[in-house]
């Protein structure tokens, strides 16, 4: 693989630390600035929110601008937004700093999958996805736990610092070694937008929101789940979210390599087998030793997915791949932010600690059906054969 998609994988782990680590450190956060967790717990939703909006509103705005110009421009953005989470004497400040550094997050992985598929050949362009994306999933792994432990060691403003070194890190590396791509000639926003009017870009967009919704929905309650069914400590939940961390990993790099091979079959297998793992979570959850695997193989096939739907839309989207990568990006927060509301939604009516797993494979079997409707409709005229074949 090109040492270009390394780089792009620096800038993913620096943006994965930036989103995921603060929940560990909300409570020195709050602490800091003398306001409640739940007030705290709005730079977690703020920057979700902020994701969303960023992956539309700049990458479409920088649709004019050389791609590697526009990554470095995102960075500087992140290293800035992370300065001033260190530096912020007060709350709003802190927030501020939180939106500035998510309004880069969506856009750089949008315009990144592009980079990075433009880099190797067509037969690798999944797996190459999959290379930017795993900095994104060592970041859980290993980066979360170690920013939390560094924030309670040493401030959590050190922790941010950290991140802003790591900015400028994979500002270097995008500078250095990936190459420049000019702009095409009639590149506009409005005709960006054009993509939309496609009805394969809209299923892709639901497919993500779906599929991802159901895994997020289920992990965003792990913790009681794990303890409150399975029977684990609490002290134990960090330690089993590596093994989902893990799982995240593999599934990344194994699903990117089968997305090569045959897309639409790796992502109607990897969509069932979450829909049946989920509902075996939700059924042996009581068991310790079941409750691990399936937290291991919900992360493997949960995040496996993540390489062949960037994959789709860019196939059903050759007219516009950056903004319809960008609009993809932020449908798997909107996924997130469904999925943990409607898990919310299920333990409020007293369906217990099992019900977010539930909720989550009957939302997963809703995303496998429209992919497979998706799969028995016309490509469309602005597809890319080799990235978009509709027969599983």
């Amino acid at each position: 693989m090109p040492i270009a998609l390394y780089a792009l994988a620096i800038g993913g782990f620096g943006i994965g630390l930036t989103e995921f680590v603060i929940a560990g450190l909300l409570p020195e956060v709050a602490a800091d600035f003398h306001v409640t967790e739940a007030v705290a717990g709005g730079l977690i939703s703020g920057y979700a929110l902020a994701v969303a909006v960023g992956a539309i509103a700049l990458t479409a705005a920088l649709t004019r601008v050389d791609r590697r110009t526009a990554l470095l421009a995102l960075m500087i953005l992140f290293i800035a937004g992370n300065v001033l989470s260190a530096l912020a004497p007060d709350y709003g400040l802190m927030l501020l700093g939180r939106i500035l550094a998510a309004l880069c997050h969506g856009a750089f992985f949008g315009i990144g999958s592009v980079v990075a598929t433009d880099l190797v050949p067509a037969e690798k362009k999944a797996a190459a996805i999959s290379v930017m994306f795993t900095g994104l999933t060592v970041a859980n792994v290993l980066g979360v736990p170690l920013g939390t432990f560094l924030g309670q060691a040493a401030g959590w403003r050190s922790t941010f610092w950290a991140i802003a070194a790591v900015g400028v890190l994979a500002f270097a590396g995008i500078a250095a070694l990936t190459p420049a791509t000019p702009a095409a000639a009639d590149a506009s926003p409005l005709r960006e937008f054009r993509v939309f009017a496609s009805v394969q870009v809209w299923l892709s967009i639901l497919v993500t929101i779906l599929g991802f919704g159901g895994m997020f929905g289920a992990f965003s309650y792990l913790a009681y789940t794990l303890t409150g069914v399975s029977g684990f400590p609490a002290a134990a939940v960090p330690w089993l979210l590596i093994v989902f961390g893990a799982g995240l990993f593999a599934g990344n790099i194994l699903g990117g390599r089968a997305a090569d091979r045959n897309l639409p079959r790796t992502l109607t297998v990897l969509l069932a087998a979450l829909t049946v793992v989920l509902a075996l979570f939700a059924l042996t959850a009581g068991n310790r030793f079941a409750a691990v695997a399936g937290l291991l193989l919900m992360g493997g096939f949960g995040f496996g997915t993540v390489p062949g739907l960037q994959m789709r839309i860019l196939g059903h989207a050759q007219q516009a791949p950056t903004l319809a990568s960008g609009a993809n990006i932020a449908a798997f927060n909107v996924g997130n932010a469904f999925g943990a509301y409607l898990g919310g939604l299920t333990i409020s009516a007293g369906l217990g600690y099992r019900s977010p797993l539930w909720a989550g494979a009957a939302v997963t079997l809703a995303a496998l059906l429209v992919y497979v409707l998706a799969t028995r409709l016309p490509a469309g005229e602005h597809a890319r054969p080799d990235l978009a074949t509709t027969t599983p």
